[in-house]
């Protein structure tokens, strides 16, 4: 075939796409009747769980060139799409736009999405007990500065539910409308990225260029969209978002920073068959307590996660996650057995790496 009669091909593949991504849609508007009328949740994250995993299984057996990150990539878009068309959904995420937060809430919900800057984790969940936003996304723990204690404290003080995880690496860009490095006479960044991005400044000569702190990477890349002289350290999207040319990918000087994200609702999932369950305990405040009740976990087979002691209002709760479902039989019956020490605060999805 000629190029001619490729691209031929090419737009008769696109054209017959676009009758089946109709055709799911008017599937898709079926089941948004059946759930308006039940009053069910348009997201369903252990649903779509099991629609990517059976997609995978299938193109592997056929040997299909689509890596498993491109099937998630095209059909987490797809979800997206069909949500909205369902029932639009309003997400509120730590803001500002453009953060990491907003990156983690994009993955799930896609570009088609309404979101909802917040300055604070408080605030997200504020918004969404008071049904101003379906979901929230928050940031819980990253590997290098460990769990955030707002999340955990409004865990403890909202009564609404983690219905997933997003893990996200953190990457840095270096973008800037400037033509040249040499051109460049201010950096804009949050403090902190500087410090993790030292080695790329010092190895390209641009420690010794003026260094201005901003409350944000977004901020940065604002900032350096208007000035042709200027050049920010930020996230990706930020750099999309306003236009600001990408010169330098990944210039951070650890490889392996990575914050994980919960988002959270006022509903809980059904089992997918590969969950996690997050709680928050609060134990007597005598010795061997802890010990004593992580005992029945041992008992049961059932694998911890995760533990970590915190404080709030004063009084000392444990964070603690493992694997399975609030109905799983096991775990149902220590929820029983402890129900007064117990407050459930999700099972949903577990992602394949944690933090």
């Amino acid at each position: 075939m000629n190029l001619e009669e490729l691209r031929r091909e090419i737009d008769r593949v696109d054209e017959a796409l676009l009758d089946l991504y109709n055709e799911r849609l008017s599937y898709v508007r079926k089941v948004g009747e059946l759930k308006h009328r039940t009053g069910a949740p348009i997201y369903r994250p252990e649903r779509e769980q099991e629609i990517l995993d059976r997609l995978k299984r299938i193109n592997r057996v056929k040997g299909g060139l689509l890596t498993d990150d491109a099937i998630d990539a095209l059909y987490l878009e797809l979800f997206a799409v069909a949500r909205n068309y369902e029932l639009p959904e309003r997400v509120a995420f730590l803001g500002p736009e453009a953060s990491f937060t907003h990156q983690a809430a994009e993955s799930k919900f896609g570009a088609m999405s309404s979101y909802i800057p917040i300055h604070t984790i408080k605030g997200v969940f504020r918004e969404v007990a008071r049904g101003k936003a379906k979901f929230g996304v928050v940031p819980i723990e990253n590997s290098f500065n460990g769990i955030v204690s707002d999340t955990i404290s409004c865990l403890s003080d909202y009564d609404l539910k983690i219905i997933a995880e997003v893990i996200v690496e953190i990457h840095h860009v270096f973008a800037t409308k400037a033509e040249d490095l040499k051109q460049i006479k201010r950096i804009y960044s949050k403090d902190i990225a500087f410090g993790q991005c030292s080695q790329f400044l010092e190895d390209f000569g641009l420690d010794e260029v003026e260094q201005i702190p901003v409350e944000s990477t977004a901020k940065a890349a604002q900032l350096a969209a208007k000035d042709p002289e200027a050049a920010a350290i930020c996230a990706e999207v930020a750099s999309r978002l306003y236009k600001l040319p990408m010169m330098f990918r990944n210039i951070e000087d650890e490889g392996n920073n990575r914050t994980r994200f919960f988002i959270v609702s006022d509903f809980e999932n059904a089992p997918s068959g590969n969950d996690k369950t997050t709680i928050l305990v609060r134990l007597s405040n005598r010795p061997g307590a802890l010990v004593e009740f992580l005992l029945d976990f041992k008992e049961a087979q059932i694998g911890l996660t995760k533990i970590k002691s915190h404080i709030v209002g004063g009084h000392s709760i444990f964070f603690i996650e493992f694997d399975g479902h609030r109905e799983d039989e096991k775990i149902k019956r220590i929820f029983e057995k402890h129900q007064e020490s117990i407050k459930f605060l999700g099972s949903y999805v577990k992602e394949a790496d944690d933090v």
